[in-house]
């Protein structure tokens, strides 16, 4: 069974910025495609960032990029989202999870105030 358990949420400015880590354990995490997911208040839970088993390959959803950068260390089984120029927009519970295998981590609030 893998876990995934995210970390580095917070409270930041608009402007300002955040990296989440997420550790994964229990599985080979250098097989997994990895990718960072969003739901706000009342929202369906989106993609913002995916990252292939090597890390050659990324996709960002239209409203991140420039801003965010998802990278992985696959010797740490970790995987991050560097997010900069935060906007309040940004603000939901973020997510990591390995594509395809319903694996899933309880989540990290991010909050973007004003």
């Amino acid at each position: 069974q893998v876990q995934l358990v995210e970390s580095g949420g917070g409270l930041v400015q608009a402007g300002g910025s955040l990296r989440l880590s997420c550790a994964a354990s229990g599985g080979t995490f250098s097989r997994y495609i990895m990718g960072w997911f969003r739901q706000a208040p009342g929202k369906e839970r989106t993609l913002v960032a995916r990252i292939s088993w090597s890390g050659g390959s990324t996709y960002y959803t239209d409203s991140v990029k420039g801003r965010f950068t998802i990278s992985r260390d696959n010797a740490k089984n970790t995987v991050y989202l560097q997010m900069n120029s935060l906007k309040p927009e940004d603000t939901a519970v973020y997510y990591c999870a390995a594509v395809g295998k319903n694996y899933w981590g309880q989540g990290t609030q991010v909050t973007v105030s004003s």
